[in-house]
């Protein structure tokens, strides 16, 4: 289940990300080597945690809308990802079936406030939404970063 409601907060925040940088008149380039301060890297690991923490209780709302639903986590993560691979089909009940459509359609309509909040947590940071984009693609792509971030957060 874990997994799903992080794919659903990947895509939200990958959403996010998108419709921004969709805003932004410049793009930066994906492979491009991001300098980055000490200073700005710990601001960066500021927000990081505040997203990680708005992250862990949506994804407390998101298990308790398929728990109250009457669903087993194992069994709606099953359907879910059934429902998301063309490839891969699981038996389900008409009454599942409904189930799991009632489900996502709540968990879809949660996803406005969980975005707002996430944009509060950066509009509320020293760093513009841009930037943060701009270092979380860079961290993606460079064990350096990661380390000097890891290092950050452990300290």
């Amino acid at each position: 289940m874990k997994s799903v409601i992080s794919s659903l907060l990947i895509t939200l925040a990958i959403g996010t990300a998108t419709v921004q940088a969709q805003n932004s008149p410049i793009a930066a380039p994906q492979q491009q080597k991001v300098e980055v301060s000490d200073a700005e890297l710990e601001k960066f690991a500021e927000v990081f945690q505040q997203m990680r923490m708005v992250n862990q209780e949506a994804q407390k709302e998101m298990m308790q809308v398929v728990q109250e639903e009457g669903f087993e986590l194992q069994r709606f993560n099953e359907i879910h990802q059934a429902s998301m691979d063309p490839n891969k089909e699981i038996e389900t009940t008409p009454e599942e079936d409904k189930k799991h459509q009632k489900v996502v359609k709540e968990l879809e309509s949660m996803q406005p406030k969980f975005q707002k909040e996430m944009e509060e947590v950066i509009a509320n940071s020293d760093i513009s939404m841009q930037r943060y984009q701009q270092l979380a693609m860079a961290l993606r792509t460079d064990p350096e970063l990661q380390k000097r971030l890891q290092e950050i957060m452990q300290s």
